[in-house]
């Protein structure tokens, strides 16, 4: 009798959920992170693949300080990224942009904020060599790596069908494994969208509503509610020059076409609250104040105090289960490899 009524009580939520017309809209906007791992055109994840990548994540000997790795603008224990205007690199500069966070990232359309890097892949090769950020280069790195005699056994481990195991792009290409392992699944909004109603708090749902009915979704929308097309930031009412500085023109610089002038990658929304400062510029630390410039900005539309915590409020049950990552013990460098070097000097690459 229990379980018949079990199964009464599930039938009823699935009716109520198949009915609910703020669920069927936003199933039509949203999508959750999906079960399993993204396939990643032109690289088979394998376990191999991912040891190697994680090694090579936390190694700071890719970088010519030996000081500075993937994980250091990209913490994972912040939800992947720094809790940094902007990041600080090679020689203590200052990178001109706002690190993006590296969790769930494979599900974004291109990396950078820019976008000109269509994957993870070509995205681990730019901070390495960086001379603001790790300030290296691949022949540096394959030096330091084939120094290492474990290094060279997991390539070949990982790489066997390779002619050339151990390459640059196969270093890009283990990062990118495990890069892709770095989801966030369970987050209130995703059991939201699978059906469960209560999931969502009452305030959460008013700011679900007013995210969908003020037009925010029609930018954040998919898997990751961003990180999928680019739009112009200022797109209705220019924003503060700090909070968007003149000098950086975003696409501009990568097509040199008058319109993708001040156009970026729309910012992904997953993990919103624990991923500040925000925008490019690092220049907003709260998320109250982020969705008012963007309701400003974007929308055209002063959203009055009630609004904007509410769509705060929602935008906190995007935050999913955080990654919990054993940090690799790292093989011991030998007589071979490459000593650090601290000069530096240069330009950014995020």
């Amino acid at each position: 009798m229990k379980r018949f009524s079990i199964l009464i009580a599930c039938l009823i939520l699935l009716g109520a959920a198949a009915t609910d017309p703020v669920l069927q809209r936003a199933r039509a906007t949203f999508s959750p992170i999906p079960a399993g791992l993204p396939e990643i055109e032109g690289n088979v994840i394998t376990d191999a693949k991912v040891e190697l990548g994680k090694m090579l994540f936390f190694d700071p000997r890719l970088s010519a300080s030996h000081l500075l790795s993937c994980n250091t603008c990209h913490n994972l224990g912040l939800a992947g990224a720094d809790l940094q205007e902007t990041s600080t690199g090679h020689g203590w500069q200052r990178g001109p942009r706002n690190a993006p966070t590296v969790l769930n990232a494979a599900y974004n359309t291109a990396q950078f904020w820019d976008g000109r890097a269509p994957d993870l892949r070509e995205q681990a090769k730019g901070p390495i060599q960086a001379a603001v950020e790790m300030n290296n280069s691949p022949d540096h790195v394959l030096a330091t790596l084939r120094s290492i005699p474990e290094y060279e056994q997991r390539f070949e481990a990982a790489f066997a069908e390779d002619r050339d195991p151990l390459s640059f792009d196969n270093v890009a290409k283990a990062i990118e494994a495990f890069e892709a392992t770095l989801q966030t699944p369970g987050a209130a909004f995703d059991r939201y969208l699978a059906g469960d109603l209560e999931a969502l708090g009452k305030a959460q749902m008013t700011g679900l509503s007013l995210f969908m009915n003020k037009g925010c979704a029609s930018c954040h929308g998919g898997i990751n509610l961003g990180g999928n097309a680019y739009f112009p930031f200022g797109l209705v009412k220019t924003p503060a020059k700090a909070i968007r500085p003149e000098s950086d023109k975003g696409r501009f610089a990568i097509t040199r076409t008058a319109a993708d002038e001040y156009v970026f990658r729309t910012p992904p929304l997953r993990n919103v609250e624990l991923t500040y400062p925000y925008f490019h510029s690092g220049k907003v630390w709260t998320l109250r104040e982020a969705v008012s410039v963007m309701g400003a900005s974007q929308l055209g539309i002063e959203l009055d105090d009630d609004q904007a915590r509410s769509i705060t409020v929602f935008l906190a049950s995007l935050t999913g289960n955080q990654p919990e990552v054993e940090y690799p013990v790292l093989p011991a460098s030998t007589e071979e490899t490459p000593r650090p070097r601290l000069d530096y000097g240069g330009e950014a690459d995020h």
